[in-house]
């Protein structure tokens, strides 16, 4: 019988990442000896020697240990990444000095000889050349690219072209003057990557510029949806930058994707890290804070010395990290004042804060006013500090992509009236004679941003909450969402699965938990049901609302989104009163 691999995850890195900024492959160790010094030396030798036998050019190899184990990344040609993985595992097994087989149907890994047979076969299968001297072309002509298993694409947008990879043109035949790049900005970070995303759509649609944008909610042209689900990753990015009528791009680029694959592309224009704090902790070797930020600070390796990355300066993390990034920084605060911003501005840097009410927009000593912030309708009449900071951010993403202080001025004054604008973000419905809120939050610092504002607005008699979690998180991160759902005294708590999001796990098995530390912190039994679908977890909280409740329902599902918007507005049409039946 074969034993167990001792990896559990073997995976191509197709663009720049968290270990180097050329593709590669990284296989994820575990346990027993996943750490071992004597063992990850002999992968490293054995990686070199598979390398050189198969004719690579010298790369980077990287070793990051984390709590399972340690992330074994090295890099490899754009045309050989399936065969890295190979080598990779085989590298590994055979430091183990282990005599299973390192993949199905494969040499045994204390048979280095058979090994190398077996990789040269693998490798000559996939090798490109036409891929491979059609990348390097566009390189030397300065011509971004995009690659995946079907397609290249020279250039981005309408400035770009694509191919089949099994149908690519010679290089004479390639129209190389015709293709360029375009206007691109990265949004990554905790939480606001959304409504930042759309918020900055919105400024380069009024700047002129035909958008296009990606996000955890589908990808958007010229504000048509052409694809819905998550696109937050490399897929979306490259969805995005193949339509030939985008003249910019906003791409949401989240941690699982950036973990996973890499950044879909090697150059943007500007890059934005909207803020860190606890999420998503055990996945691909990231188990603190510190590896949280590293992760998303791999969107500066996209951005030269003409790039901007964009940080916050009320965030700790970010702020300790942001001497490791090599590239130009624009800092935005929630105080024009902080120390930070004013530092930077001596030495002639860019920041955005807020001063005396208004948001503030400086080069150095020179400032612009974007007006009243508590005018613009994201920020809920200056309550909802969380969409103060996202809008600071974007401004600096807008400045560094050319648009001006009148055309932001605009947009800001305006963007969030229109439940349109940011559909599934603070959104509110007031009819019946309850308040409802509902949001994507997701996190415990976005749950408590959202109980915060709904609080400070709404709250006459009950709180009534929806909660759910996705299944990729660990105990530890649920709890903590109960807690913090807990501390606001909610008189009823919903409980949720999040179908699309189970991630592995059992029907209600992470309301379980929920449930358990919510009555660990006294909340009684009897008020916390439970529901299968967010729908019906909405329906049952809308039925037990009376006159004078807030009902504070973050909803994650497209479809539950859209049904509990739909139903909302009928109920508000109806003029349905609290208490009454629920039509079907």
């Amino acid at each position: 019988m074969q034993a167990p691999l001792s990896f559990e995850d073997s995976r191509r890195l197709t663009g720049p990442n968290l270990y180097f900024a050329e593709p590669g492959a990284v296989l994820e160790t575990i346990s027993p000896g996943a750490n071992d010094t004597g063992t990850i030396t002999a992968w490293q030798d054995n990686v070199r020697l598979m390398c050189k036998a198969l004719g690579w050019p010298h790369a980077p190899i990287s070793v990051r240990a984390h709590r399972r184990g340690a992330a074994l990344a090295f890099a490899a040609p754009i045309d050989q990444l399936f065969s890295a993985t190979e080598v990779n595992e085989w590298a590994w097994q055979a430091a183990r000095g282990k005599a299973e087989m390192f993949a199905p149907g494969h040499a045994l890994a204390t048979d280095p000889d058979s090994a190398l047979h077996t990789l040269r076969l693998h490798a000559a299968s996939e090798r490109h050349p036409e891929l491979t001297n059609l990348l390097a072309e566009a390189a030397a002509h300065d011509i971004p690219s995009l690659v995946d298993d079907e397609s290249l694409t020279l250039g981005h947008g309408r400035n770009g072209r694509s191919w089949p990879l099994d149908a690519l043109p010679a290089l004479d035949e390639v129209p190389w003057s015709g293709l360029g790049g375009i206007p691109i900005a990265l949004v990554t970070g905790s939480n606001g990557k959304t409504t930042s995303v759309r918020l900055l759509a919105a400024m380069l649609k009024a700047h002129g510029l035909r958008t296009g944008f990606s996000c955890t909610d589908g990808v958007f042209f010229d504000g048509q949806s052409l694809e819905t689900g998550d696109y937050s990753g490399p897929g979306g990015a490259r969805t995005v930058l193949r339509q030939v009528n985008v003249d910019a791009a906003v791409l949401e680029t989240a941690r699982g994707g950036l973990l996973r694959r890499g950044l879909a592309i090697e150059h943007a224009n500007a890059a934005i890290v909207t803020n860190i704090s606890d999420d998503h902790f055990g996945e691909y070797g990231i188990d603190d804070l510190d590896g949280l930020t590293e992760a998303k600070l791999i969107v500066a390796r996209a951005l030269d010395a003409n790039g901007v990355l964009v940080l916050n300066a009320d965030n700790e993390q970010l702020r300790a990290h942001a001497a490791s990034v090599d590239c130009p920084i624009a800092w935005f605060s929630l105080d024009d004042d902080h120390d930070l911003l004013r530092a930077h501005r001596l030495r002639g840097g860019t920041t955005c804060g807020v001063a005396k009410g208004r948001l503030l927009l400086s080069h150095g000593n020179a400032r612009n006013d974007l007006g009243l912030v508590a005018a613009m309708p994201l920020s809920v009449d200056g309550r909802a500090t969380y969409n103060i900071s996202n809008i600071a951010g974007v401004a600096l993403l807008a400045d560094a992509l050319g648009i001006t202080a009148a055309t932001m001025r605009g947009v800001f004054g305006h963007f969030g009236r229109e439940r349109g604008d940011n559909p599934g973000r603070l959104e509110r419905w007031h009819f019946g004679g309850i308040h409802i809120f509902m949001d994507y939050a997701h996190n415990p610092e976005g749950l408590r941003g959202l109980l915060t504002i709904a609080e400070s607005i709404g709250k006459d008699g009950r709180l009534g909450l929806i909660l759910g979690q996705a299944g990729n998180r660990e105990e530890p991160e649920i709890r903590a969402l109960a807690a913090t759902a807990a501390a606001f005294s909610p008189d009823l708590v919903v409980l949720k699965d999040m179908q699309g999001y189970m991630r592995g796990r059992a029907d209600g098995e992470v309301a379980d938990v929920l449930r358990d530390e919510l009555l660990n912190r006294g909340m009684p039994a009897t008020a916390l049901p439970a529901h299968h679908t967010e729908i019906d977890a909405v329906r049952h909280a809308l039925g037990w609302a009376r006159r004078g409740d807030l009902l504070v329902l973050p909803v994650h599902g497209l479809t539950a989104k859209h049904e509990a918007g739909h139903l909302f507005d009928r109920l508000k049409s109806d003029h349905w009163q609290a208490g009454q039946a629920l039509p079907g």
